[in-house]
């Protein structure tokens, strides 16, 4: 909306209708050109396109657990049968670590 600063509040009807009908004629010559321009573009995905939507799509439905692997688990777990390898445990805590904070560490158990 134009703010006329000129007038102080006085009303002048030639003025506000000038500026209405070339707001009206700016905004009737953009919307032309646009549904113009519209008619004559056309859009194609590619079946790589088309896999990766239909992947995305997939994945974005997906829960990320692997629920077979938590059951087996949490069975082995139970029945006391799962067994912690604490040299790997430790060695990917270090890894971790190091990744972390920016440091190199040495997780080889000979050195």
């Amino acid at each position: 909306m134009a703010i006329n600063i000129n007038n102080n509040g006085v009303k002048n009807n030639s003025i506000d209708t000038k500026q209405t009908q070339r707001q009206t004629s700016t905004e009737q010559s953009s919307n032309s050109g646009a549904t113009a321009k519209s008619g004559s573009d056309s859009v194609s995905l590619t079946s790589e396109a088309q896999n990766l939507s239909a992947l995305q799509e997939k994945a974005m439905n997906s829960s990320g657990i692997d629920q077979t692997k938590v059951d087996r688990i949490k069975a082995a777990i139970e029945n006391g049968s799962y067994k912690v390898d604490v040299d790997r445990l430790a060695s990917k805590l270090a890894q971790f670590e190091g990744d972390l904070f920016g440091g190199a560490i040495d997780t080889d158990k000979d050195a």
